[in-house]
C-alpha cells in the first residue's frame, strides 16, 4: 500500500521522537486519523473531551517534559477550539506544534462547510511559524521547520494540511527548481554566554551591593545549583516568579517565596529594602512589586534579548543561557562576609512559615482552604508534580505549597486562563507516568471543563506505571477570585447571579467513573484524606468544602484595597459579618507570630 501524506506526517513525528499527540478527531483530519490506525497508534493518539483540553494537555506535557508538545484538531471548529490552549503556550514560552486540518483544496473559497480562514486565525498565536501545506513535496520541510522553530524559540507553531491532501500518495521533495528539501530530525543546541567584559560589569554591580536580592523565573530552571552558589556568595535572598516556583526548593532558608499579588511578605520586604537586584530567567510583568526605580542597581540574565530591561531599568543586561552564564559569573563574585542582610532574610522566612501555619489552622466554615495545601505540603512525595489552576486556589498554591526535592509545579502563568489544572495533570502524567501528580483546582474550573477531563483520566489510567493522580477540588460554590476582586478593586459587593455556582457533588461524579472519591467537610479529616489519596492504587478526587470568605489578602494590601473591601461590605455584601471576622483573624496572624 502506498504511503499517504498522513502516513508521512506520523512517520516524521516518530523520527522526531514524538510519543503522544493530544487531539480530537474530525473529518478535516481523517487522513491523519487513518494513519494512526495503520501505524499501530504510534505515536499514541490521546483523545480529550474537547480540543481546548488537547491543547492544554500538550502544554502540560511540554512544560514538564521539556519536549515539544503536539496537538491536532479538525478544520473549522476544531482548530478554533485549540486557540486558548495555544495562547497559553505562547504566553508562557512553551514549545507546542499544532497540526490542523482544512477544507479540501478543491472547495476552498467556496464557503464550504467548516471552511475558516485558518491562516488569518492563527497568524498571531503561531506568528513564529505558520504554514499551509498544499503539495506532498512541501510536507517534510514544513513539519520539520515547525518543530525546530517551536523548540528554538519556545513558542507555538502551526501546520495546516487540507483534508484531501492527507489522503494522497506521498512523494518526497526532489532536487528540482522550486522544491525545498529538509534534513533528518536533529536538535542542535547552542549554549549562549555573554562576553567577558559584560560579565565583569555584572560582577562589579553584584560585588558592590550590600543588600542583594535575586528574582528567578522559569528560564533559570536548569541552573538551580549555580543559583544556590550565587546566593551563598552574595548573601542574597531569592524570590520566585510564579512560573519559577519549582526552580529552587522552599526548604532553603533564604528562599522568600512568590512575588506579586499572590506573593509573600518576606518577598515584598526583600524587594522593598534591597540595594541590588539580579533577575534570572524571569519576565514577571508586575514591576510595581520590584524595587522602586532607581533604588537598586540591577543585572538581568535572559536568553531572549527582547526581554532584557523590559520590567526594570537594569544596569547590565546579560544575554545568555542561565546555567552557562551563571557558571561564567561565579568566579568573578566575592563572598560577602557581612551576613546581617542574609540573617534578616532567613529570620523573616522562618517567621513567615510560622504565620502560614497559623493562618492555615484558623477555624473556618467548614474548611479553611489554606489548610488544604498546608496538609498536602506535609505529605507530598519529593518527586511529585503539582498543577494549579486560575482562581482563589492559586493563592494557596503560590503561598502555602512548599517545593522540595525533585518536585515540579506549574500553572497558566501569563494568560492566567481558567481550566488547565486537570488537563495539565494529564499531560504531566504522559510525560512522567512513573511519578505522582496532584491537581489543585477550584470548583469553577472543574465545572468549566475539569469534570469532563476526569473521563480522560479514567480512560488512560492503566497506561501509567505510578497510578496516583489526585484532583483536589476547592469546593466553595463561588467564583471566588473574581468575587474578591470585585470587593477589593471596585468596592462592589458580591453579585450572586454572576458569582454563585450550582452546588454539585464532585465526589459522586468521580466515583461513578471509578475514582476513589473522598468528601471532606471537617478540617480534622484533611490529613487522613491526603494520606489516602497519596497512597492510592488509582486516581483519586478530593472534594473539599471550603469557606469562600477566607480572604486572599496580599501581605502588602494597600489602604485603598482595604477601603474598597469595606465599602463592599457596607453596600450589602452577603455574609458580610463572617467575611469581616475571617479577614481580621487571618490578617492578625501576621502580627502575632507563635500564637493561634
Amino acid at each position: 500500500m502506498a504511503e499517504t501524506v498522513g502516513d508521512q506526517v506520523l512517520r516524521r513525528l516518530r523520527e522526531w521522537g514524538v510519543e503522544n499527540v493530544f487531539g480530537y478527531p474530525g473529518d478535516g483530519i481523517n487522513g491523519i486519523v487513518a494513519a494512526f490506525g495503520k501505524a499501530g497508534n504510534q505515536p499514541r493518539f490521546v483523545q480529550s473531551r474537547h480540543e481546548e483540553m488537547s491543547a492544554f494537555q500538550a502544554v502540560g506535557y511540554a512544560k514538564f517534559s521539556g519536549a515539544v508538545g503536539v496537538c491536532t484538531a479538525t478544520s473549522g471548529p476544531g482548530a478554533i477550539h485549540l486557540l486558548n490552549g495555544l495562547y497559553d503556550a505562547k504566553l508562557d514560552h512553551v514549545p507546542v506544534v499544532a497540526i490542523v486540518g482544512q477544507t479540501a483544496r478543491t472547495a476552498m473559497g467556496g464557503s464550504y462547510q467548516q471552511e475558516v480562514d485558518l491562516q488569518s486565525l492563527y497568524k498571531d498565536v503561531a506568528s513564529a511559524y505558520l504554514v499551509e501545506v498544499n503539495a506532498a513535496e512541501q510536507l517534510p520541510n514544513a513539519l520539520d521547520r515547525a518543530i525546530r522553530t517551536a523548540r528554538a524559540q519556545r513558542t507555538v507553531t502551526a501546520v495546516i494540511i487540507p483534508g484531501d491532501l492527507q489522503e494522497q500518495e506521498y512523494s518526497p521533495p526532489q532536487h528540482e527548481f522550486k522544491q525545498v528539501p529538509s534534513s533528518p530530525p536533529s536538535t542542535p543546541h547552542a549554549v549562549v554566554v555573554p562576553p567577558d567584559d559584560e560579565l565583569a560589569r555584572a560582577a562589579e554591580v553584584l560585588n558592590s551591593g550590600s543588600k542583594v536580592a535575586i528574582l528567578l523565573g522559569q528560564g533559570a530552571r536548569n541552573a538551580a545549583g549555580e543559583l544556590e552558589q550565587v546566593a551563598e556568595l552574595t548573601g542574597a535572598g531569592v524570590a520566585k516568579a510564579l512560573l519559577g516556583k519549582d526552580v529552587l526548593p522552599d526548604d532553603l532558608p533564604y528562599v522568600t517565596g512568590s512575588i506579586g499579588l499572590l506573593g509573600t511578605r518576606p518577598t515584598y520586604e526583600l524587594m522593598r529594602d534591597c540595594d541590588t537586584l539580579l533577575i534570572v530567567g524571569s519576565n514577571m510583568p508586575y514591576s510595581q512589586f520590584l524595587p522602586e526605580f532607581g533604588q537598586a542597581r540591577a543585572v538581568q540574565i535572559d536568553l531572549d534579548a527582547g526581554i532584557v530591561g523590559m520590567r526594570y531599568p537594569v544596569e547590565v543586561g546579560l544575554v545568555g543561557e542561565a546555567k552557562a552564564t551563571l557558571r561564567a559569573l561565579i568566579p568573578l563574585l566575592r563572598r560577602k562576609t557581612e551576613r546581617s542582610w542574609r540573617q534578616g532574610i532567613e529570620d523573616n522566612v522562618a517567621a513567615w512559615w510560622e504565620t502560614m501555619e497559623q493562618q492555615a489552622m484558623l477555624e473556618a466554615k467548614p474548611v479553611n482552604p489554606q489548610r488544604v495545601v498546608h496538609e498536602l505540603s506535609a505529605r507530598i512525595p519529593d518527586n511529585a508534580i503539582v498543577t494549579g489552576d486560575s482562581g482563589s486556589s492559586t493563592n494557596w498554591y503560590a503561598r502555602n505549597l512548599k517545593i522540595r526535592g525533585r518536585m515540579r509545579a506549574s500553572l497558566s502563568g501569563t494568560l492566567a486562563t481558567m481550566g488547565p489544572g486537570v488537563p495539565y495533570a494529564i499531560g504531566a502524567k504522559f510525560a512522567y507516568p512513573d511519578r505522582p501528580v496532584v491537581a489543585l483546582v477550584g470548583d469553577g474550573a472543574m465545572q468549566m471543563n475539569g469534570l469532563a477531563e476526569l473521563i480522560t483520566i479514567a480512560r488512560y489510567r492503566d497506561l501509567w506505571a505510578d497510578p496516583r493522580l489526585v484532583v483536589c477540588v476547592f469546593h466553595n460554590d463561588d467564583l471566588n477570585q473574581v468575587t474578591w476582586e470585585l470587593r477589593a478593586m471596585g468596592g462592589a459587593p458580591k453579585f450572586e447571579e454572576s458569582q454563585s455556582l450550582p452546588d454539585i457533588s464532585y465526589a459522586a461524579f468521580a466515583s461513578a467513573l471509578g475514582f476513589d472519591a473522598v468528601s471532606v467537610d471537617d478540617p480534622a479529616q484533611l490529613g487522613d484524606a491526603w494520606d489516602r489519596a497519596l497512597t492510592a492504587s488509582g486516581p483519586v478526587l478530593l472534594d473539599v468544602r471550603c469557606d469562600p470568605e477566607v480572604p486572599p489578602i496580599p501581605p502588602h494590601a494597600t489602604f485603598e484595597q482595604m477601603k474598597s473591601t469595606a465599602e463592599a461590605l457596607v453596600k450589602g455584601d452577603p455574609n458580610a459579618w463572617h467575611l469581616l471576622v475571617q479577614g481580621a483573624k487571618t490578617k492578625m496572624q501576621e502580627f502575632v507570630p507563635g500564637r493561634r
